[in-house]
């Protein structure tokens, strides 16, 4: 059997992002990392911002009586790679 262990990162909220950003000039680029396993940032792959969106995440319903149907409103931001020269795919 495999070990299994209860990853609970601090989700951000908009305010915390908004303080973080509050002394940056308008044009700095933001940079990501993502983290190669749960927690771990020692190796992580730098990406960029590129774009953001309004979500509403849906969960389908349960098999609770009554049925539900969860929603969380959230914001995603869409990372991609760094700028750069990399090598085709086939």
């Amino acid at each position: 059997m495999t070990d299994v262990f209860d990853h609970a990162p601090q989700v951000w909220n908009a305010a915390q992002l908004r303080a973080a950003l509050k002394d940056l000039p308008d044009d700095t680029p933001i940079h990501i990392g993502v983290a190669e396993d749960p927690g771990d940032f020692g190796g992580y792959r730098e990406s960029v911002l590129v774009d953001a969106d309004h979500v509403e995440n849906w969960w389908p319903a349960t098999g609770t009586t009554p049925e539900r149907a969860e929603k969380e409103k959230a914001l995603t931001l869409f990372a991609d790679w760094t700028p750069g020269e990399y090598d085709l795919l086939d």
